[in-house]
């Protein structure tokens, strides 16, 4: 049966609830009620083959407290004049909610809108446009009021986020709402208070003005002989990356690793220093300009993700070599493989022939599904082979290029 019953009446409802059209009223005003709902009636054949059936749907309708009907004559040759519901109609807003079981939601909505009329009526285009979202921040709504009336009040602060001091708000409250203060703050505050040359989360304090923490550069010299950092032979530092920018340390080559261990035992290589890897984010080290005259040797895993890293540090330093992350190495290590949770799909386009060939072939299964080898699983002696190679040519013209120290390391 086709005909429009009471549970499909009420599902025309829901949609334009689920919609946000009938929240949407609060913000606009929009008097829709009374509101018209689609029905399909029986038609002349369905009254004669199917007479009970369409008495009862008739009742069905009729039985319906939210529903009011419009009923039509119908002169049919053999049932002879029915009463045939023609049209339904909801009368009144309240009468929705009732039926939807929404009436509460109806309320919190109604008084977040009646907040933000009073407050920052700027803010009534973003209710109207995502009145579901607004709703399920109705409990927070107060605060990220508080906020936006905050940073109003005091533009480009040049505090830390956690030192806006409101009451009854958590410490952490403006960087667990990021997003959605992004969005309101963009239209109530004045363009100069805005910097729109910082996007996204993870630039919300630099676009409104906050301090950032401070993003840090841990490193370690090879060379025993460099004495940039006093202290201990190749300590371990860290630095913020604006100092780290400016010391321009005298190498000539930089490794960078994703793995802490073996970004601590790393040989030791005259003229060079290890990063311990950023992952996908090489805006801080970007910074360093001087790295644009050092050979730089990415040492990431071999996996799709470790070859769309390998493509992303090549945006800011495009002479960027991979190390150790060749079909050779792969192979030679079968025995450690894993098996690699989301691969990465995308094409890249910064890698070269043979970077490019190895991402297709795991990228698209060829060796074996998901594929992967994390670096921490190749070994130290296929690594001090390779760092030779890498410093001499693979013809052996050093004999002993790299050796152990008394305390365990190797040293060119």
């Amino acid at each position: 049966m086709t005909w429009t019953g009471a549970k499909e009446l009420k599902a025309q409802l829901e949609r334009r609830w689920e919609r946000g059209e009938l929240l949407r009223d609060a913000v606009t005003g929009n008097a829709r009620f009374p509101l018209r709902l689609t029905l399909k009636s029986p038609c002349s054949a369905d009254i004669t083959d199917r007479f009970d059936a369409v008495r009862a749907w008739a009742a069905e309708l009729a039985a319906t407290d939210s529903v009011c009907l419009e009923w039509q004559e119908v002169r049919h040759r053999v049932q002879g004049v029915q009463k045939l519901p023609a049209a339904a109609w909801i009368k009144t807003r309240e009468d929705v909610l009732t039926w939807l079981g929404k009436r509460r939601e109806w309320a919190r909505f109604s008084a977040q809108v009646s907040a933000t009329r009073q407050t920052h009526p700027a803010l009534l285009p973003w209710l109207e446009k995502r009145p579901l979202q607004a709703l399920a921040l109705s409990a927070e709504w107060p605060r990220l009021l508080a906020v936006v009336t905050w940073l109003v009040e005091h533009p480009r602060p040049g505090i830390y986020l956690r030192q806006v001091d409101l009451p009854g708000m958590h410490s952490k409250f403006i960087e667990a709402h990021r997003s959605v203060l992004a969005e309101l703050l963009d239209l109530v505050l004045p363009g100069d208070a805005v910097d729109l040359g910082k996007t996204g989360v993870s630039q919300f304090a630099a676009r409104y003005g906050f301090l950032e923490k401070p993003v840090r550069i841990r490193f370690r010299m090879l060379d025993p002989a460099n004495h940039a950092i006093p202290g201990s032979v190749c300590p371990d530092v860290t630095l913020d990356a604006e100092n780290f920018s400016r010391m321009e340390f005298a190498v000539r080559r930089m490794f960078i690793t994703e793995n802490e261990t073996n970004f601590l035992a790393f040989p030791r290589v005259r003229d060079a220093m290890v990063i311990f890897g950023a992952g996908y984010g090489w805006d801080a080290l970007a910074r360093s300009h001087w790295l644009k005259n050092c050979s730089i040797h990415y040492w990431g895993d071999i996996d799709t993700h470790g070859f769309g890293i390998l493509d992303q540090l090549r945006g800011y330093f495009g002479h960027v070599e991979s190390f150790l992350m060749d079909r050779e190495t792969l192979d030679a290590h079968a025995p450690v493989w894993g098996c690699e949770d989301k691969p990465l799909l995308v094409d890249l386009h910064r890698l070269t022939p043979e970077e490019s060939a190895l991402y297709d072939a795991l990228r698209n299964n060829r060796i074996r599904a998901r594929l992967r080898l994390e670096q921490e699983h190749i070994g130290f002696h296929w690594l001090g082979n390779r760092l030779e190679q890498l410093l001499y040519g693979s013809s052996g013209a050093n004999p002993c290029p790299v050796r152990q120290d008394h305390s365990g390391s190797r040293t060119e």
